[in-house]
């Protein structure tokens, strides 16, 4: 089983159309899952991808643009009436705390479950971490405050060497502080080193979400290497008049910036409503980075 997947639920841009939903991408780390943007219909998006809804606990705005914020009136509805308990936290802008409040008072006024409210900055800061990952944002340039989220897995127990444990009987109880990295010191004071009774942990993944934007280069220092690298694609290089003065990318520019940054992979979304044939995003991301996919709703890409 995978245990870091990004799910696309939608990945098309602000004008409707039949063929994509709004933005919405669920990241699935060992079953709890942290949404970025809920656009309209996230909620059939993941029933559909069958994404637990009782296993939702984080909800990342990028901005308040309605294309990716109108989901979750209804998806906050439904966990209610799911009976869903525990804590959903959204994390979004001041302006977006008080008109969300407002809606979900309005249309959902008794929740059983806490509804709480991260109050985010555009800048670049650490804005929440668990066990199991730690999520940070980057400033972005739309046409009003934005943030790219940068998730990164903590990193994982070495791994034991069983035979080697055993033959210095290292007890059950001391193993928990060797696998954090710990020497083993035995009764008569010799010291094992770590090294001897475990190797390397595995990977930790890591996922940069870079939604509307313009093409900013002094960005990749601040994204960093990472495993994937989603970076909105609005326009072909054609357009990119269009795409400057509506604070967007060009699938050109998404793979500048996967290439400057050290991305392993890219991932591209948010595709305007004007393009019918989206294997041209492919194809010019590609000239520039290889290692280029499409984004699509459905499609669940592993990390690890």
């Amino acid at each position: 089983m995978n245990q870091f997947t990004i799910n696309i639920l939608g990945c098309g841009s602000a004008k409707p159309s039949t063929r994509h939903y709004p933005s919405c991408t669920v990241l699935n780390v060992r079953e709890n899952l942290y949404m970025v943007d809920c656009g309209e219909g996230a909620q059939m998006q993941m029933q559909r991808q069958k994404l637990r809804f009782n296993r939702l606990n984080h909800i990342f705005l990028t901005h308040l643009h309605g294309d990716h914020v109108f989901g979750l009136p209804g998806l906050l509805s439904t966990l209610s009436l799911l009976k869903r308990e525990g804590t959903v936290t959204i994390h979004t802008f001041a302006d977006g705390i008080r008109v969300l409040r407002d809606i979900i008072r309005y249309f959902s006024p008794i929740l059983t479950y806490d509804l709480v409210f991260n109050e985010i900055s555009p800048g670049t800061d650490l804005i929440y971490e668990d066990r199991h990952i730690t999520v940070r944002t980057i400033p972005l340039k739309h046409r009003l405050p934005c943030v790219g989220y940068i998730f990164e897995e903590k990193q994982k127990p070495r791994h034991l060497i069983g035979q080697m444990a055993d033959f210095h009987q290292v007890p059950i109880a001391v193993r928990k502080d060797i696998i954090q990295g710990a020497d083993f010191i035995k009764s008569d004071g010799t010291v094992i080193p770590n090294s001897m009774l475990t190797t390397a942990p595995s990977h930790s993944a890591s996922y940069a979400h870079i939604g509307d934007t313009s093409f900013i280069p002094k960005m990749a220092d601040k994204i960093g290497p990472v495993d994937l690298l989603y970076h909105e694609s609005t326009y072909l290089t054609a357009d990119l008049h269009d795409a400057a003065g509506r604070g967007h990318s060009t699938a050109a520019q998404a793979a500048t910036m996967a290439e400057m940054c050290g991305a392993g992979q890219l991932l591209l979304g948010h595709y305007s409503s004007r393009y019918k044939d989206l294997s041209l995003f492919l194809n010019e991301a590609r000239e520039i980075f290889p290692n280029t996919i499409l984004g699509f709703e459905g499609m669940s890409v592993p990390l690890i």
